[in-house]
C-alpha cells in the first residue's frame, strides 16, 4: 500500500518570542520519520513523509495514499492532536490511531481523569485550577502534584511539582497557568513506582482486528537515579535522559498485579474509545499495598526505537520494531476494510 507517514517534526515548529523551553518536546525527531519508513517499507509497503502543517490538504491531494500512519501532536488549540486526523475524516483517508474524540479526550487530562471516574476506573482524586487564587477543595490533601491540563511528555513536570503545602501550591500554579496558559491539573500524589503499560489492538462490537495485544508492563528504575530527581518520571528523564534511560521491563510484579494493570489498560482504552495502539501510565501506591493508580492514556505514543516506552515494551516481549510498526498499520487497515 502506499502509505503517508504523517508527523510534526521539531525542526519545523514555529518560534516565537517568549516560547517556553519545552514547547515542542512532544513533536518528533527526522531519526523517527526515518526509522517509521525503513519499517514500513520492510513490511512490503511504499512508505512517504508528510508534515501535518497547513500545506498537508494539498500534498495529500498529490500523493493520494492508500492510508496515513499518523503520529501528529499538532501544534496549537486545546485538540491539537485530533486536528490531522479532522481532516482526514473529511478527506475519507484511512488512518492509524485513534479517531477525533479520543484523540482531544485523552490530551485533556481532567476531562479523561472524569470519564475513568465515571467507570469506577481508580484514579487519584483532582482539581482543575483556572486561577492561581481558587479555593483548594477541603477533599484534597497534601502532598499533592500539580501539573499542565493539556500537555505530553511530562511537560511541565518536575521535581517542584510535588507540593507539601499551600504556599507552594500557589506559586507552583501561577507558574503553570502563565507559562503553558492553559489550566492547571493538581491530584493527590501517589508516593510510590511508576509503571506503564502499551499495547496494540482493538476492542469492542465495531473494531475489526487482530484482538488486543498487551506488552509486558515497565518500570522506571528511580533507583538509578539521584536522589534530586524525586523520584519524578519528570520532563527532564523523558527528553534530557532519555538515551541514557534505566527501566525495567517486565516489572517486577506478581503475577495478580500484572493481571490487574493489563485489566485496567484494556478498561481505559475501551472507555476512552481508543484504536490501534495506545500506552497506559501508572503510579502504585506504596502506602496502600501498591494499588494502582490510572494517572493518563496516551493514544499517541512515541515510536523511537531503542528508548520511546512502547518500542521498548515491545521489544522485551520479542517484537521487533517492524512488527510493531506493521501491526498498527494492519491494525487500521482492517477497521477500514482495506485488509
Amino acid at each position: 500500500m502506499r502509505v503517508a507517514v504523517l508527523a510534526n517534526l521539531k525542526k519545523n515548529a514555529p518560534v516565537w518570542e517568549g516560547m517556553a523551553a519545552d514547547q515542542w518536546d512532544d513533536l518528533d525527531s527526522e531519526k523517527t520519520i526515518h526509522s517509521l519508513i525503513a519499517a514500513l517499507n520492510c513490511g512490503g509497503h511504499e512508505a512517504t513523509f508528510l508534515e501535518g502543517d497547513l500545506s498537508l490538504y494539498n500534498t495529500l491531494n498529490l500523493l493520494k495514499p492508500d492510508i496515513c500512519f499518523n503520529i501528529c501532536e499538532g501544534h496549537f488549540g486545546d485538540a491539537r492532536e485530533s486536528q490531522v486526523p479532522a481532516l482526514l475524516e473529511m478527506m475519507r483517508i484511512p488512518y492509524t490511531g485513534s479517531r477525533v474524540m479520543a484523540l482531544a479526550l485523552a490530551l485533556d487530562k481532567p476531562m479523561t481523569k472524569r470519564i475513568l471516574a465515571y467507570h469506577g476506573l481508580p484514579t487519584p482524586p483532582f482539581q482543575v485550577f483556572e486561577r492561581a487564587d481558587e479555593a483548594l477543595n477541603s477533599s484534597l490533601k497534601f502532598p499533592l502534584f500539580v501539573k499542565p491540563s493539556r500537555e505530553g511528555t511530562g511537560m511541565g513536570v518536575m521535581v517542584d511539582s510535588i507540593v507539601h503545602e499551600e504556599p507552594q501550591l500557589r506559586v507552583k500554579l501561577r507558574q503553570i497557568i502563565d507559562r503553558y496558559q492553559q489550566p492547571a491539573l493538581v491530584e493527590r500524589f501517589i508516593d510510590g513506582r511508576e509503571v506503564t503499560v502499551g499495547l496494540v489492538g482493538n476492542v469492542g462490537q465495531n473494531k475489526v482486528g487482530m484482538g488486543l495485544h498487551i506488552f509486558p508492563t515497565m518500570e522506571v528504575d528511580m533507583s538509578r537515579y539521584p536522589v534530586a530527581e524525586g523520584g519524578i518520571y519528570s520532563n527532564r528523564l523523558k527528553v534530557e535522559l532519555a538515551h541514557d534511560f534505566h527501566t525495567l521491563c517486565p516489572a517486577p510484579l506478581r503475577q495478580e498485579q500484572e493481571a490487574e494493570l493489563k485489566r485496567l489498560t484494556a478498561e481505559v482504552f475501551r472507555v476512552t474509545g481508543c484504536c490501534d495502539v495506545a500506552r497506559v501510565d501508572f503510579r502504585l501506591d506504596a502506602l496502600d499495598e501498591d494499588r494502582p493508580y490510572i494517572l493518563e492514556i496516551n493514544p499517541l505514543p512515541g515510536l523511537n526505537p531503542g528508548y520511546s516506552d512502547l518500542c521498548l515494551e515491545a521489544e522485551a516481549d520479542g517484537w521487533s520494531y517492524e512488527q510493531l510498526i506493521n501491526r498498527i498499520l494492519d491494525e487500521a487497515s482492517q477497521r477500514f476494510g482495506l485488509l
